[in-house]
C-alpha cells in the first residue's frame, strides 16, 4: 500500500472509476481528453462496471482501493445520476490522494475512512481558468472531470486551488452498520463477480460473532459468511 502523507503531490496516475461499460466509447474518450492534456499521464481503470447510477458502490470500492496506489494519484469517480442539474463537483484531499467526484454522496466512504481528509467543491472560476468552456449536459466525465484531473495528474493544479474548504458534502447513501446483542446488521452494497453478496458489515463487525476470519461450515445451499478484499464481509452460497 502506499505511505501515508497528507499533502498530494502529482505523481501523473489517474484512476477511473464509472458506471460507463465498456460497450460505448465513453471510457476511451474520458482517457483521450486526459492524454491531450497530459500525454505523460499513466491511466489505470480500477472499474468500469459499477451500476448503473448507484454513487455507493462507486466509493465502497474507491474507499477500499485507493491505498494500493501510489501517493500523487488522482481518483476520477464519475457515478452521476444527478449530470446537466446544479450539483457540483466535489474534490477530496486525503493521505496524499485527491479525488474527484460528482458531489452527491460519492465520495462519502472516503471521507469516512480516510486521515485527515480535506473536502471542497469545484469553483466556476477554476473551470474558466483551465479552460473547460461548452459543458455537454450528459458526458460532465469527459467535459469537466478529465481536465481537471489532467490538470492535477500533471501538476498544474492543487487541491488548495480548486476551492474553499467545506464541511456539508452530500452524505453517503448507506445507513451505518448496527452491531446489538446477538446481531449484526448492514447492507448489501453490490454483487461481485462471482455472486457474492457485498456488504458494507467490515471483519470488526462480524468477528465477534465468530463469523469473520474464515468460511464458517455450513450445509450445502445456505449462505456462508467470509472476510473478503478490504475487510468487506460477503455472503456466498456453496454450491459443493
Amino acid at each position: 500500500m502506499s505511505e501515508t502523507s497528507g499533502v498530494f503531490r502529482a505523481s501523473g496516475v489517474v484512476t477511473f472509476t464509472t458506471d460507463f461499460g465498456l460497450k460505448d466509447p465513453f471510457v476511451g474518450v474520458l482517457k483521450g481528453q486526459v492524454l491531450l492534456r497530459f500525454p505523460q499521464a499513466r491511466l489505470v481503470d480500477l472499474t468500469h462496471e459499477i451500476e448503473a447510477h448507484w454513487p455507493a458502490s462507486a466509493g465502497f470500492w474507491l474507499a477500499r482501493s485507493f491505498r494500493y496506489f501510489p501517493a500523487g494519484t488522482v481518483h476520477v469517480a464519475v457515478v452521476d445520476p444527478g449530470v446537466g442539474s446544479a450539483r457540483a463537483i466535489a474534490a477530496v484531499e486525503a493521505e496524499g490522494h485527491a479525488f474527484l467526484a460528482p458531489d452527491n454522496g460519492l465520495l462519502a466512504p472516503v471521507l469516512e475512512s480516510a486521515q485527515a481528509p480535506v473536502s471542497r467543491r469545484v469553483s466556476d472560476e477554476v473551470l474558466r481558468r483551465i479552460g473547460v468552456g461548452v459543458v455537454s449536459a450528459t458526458f460532465h466525465g469527459r467535459d469537466i472531470f478529465a481536465p481537471l484531473a489532467a490538470e492535477m495528474a500533471a501538476g498544474r493544479l492543487a487541491p488548495a486551488d480548486l476551492g474553499a474548504v467545506v464541511g456539508d458534502l452530500v452524505p453517503g447513501w448507506l445507513d451505518e452498520p448496527v452491531v446489538a446483542a446477538g446481531q449484526v446488521t448492514g447492507s448489501v452494497v453490490t454483487i461481485d463477480h462471482f455472486g457474492n453478496l457485498i456488504t458494507n458489515l467490515e471483519a470488526r463487525h462480524v468477528r465477534r460473532h465468530r463469523c469473520g476470519s474464515l468460511v464458517t461450515r455450513c450445509r450445502c445451499g445456505a449462505p456462508t459468511p467470509t472476510c473478503g478484499p478490504g475487510s468487506t464481509s460477503r455472503w456466498s452460497i456453496p454450491s459443493g
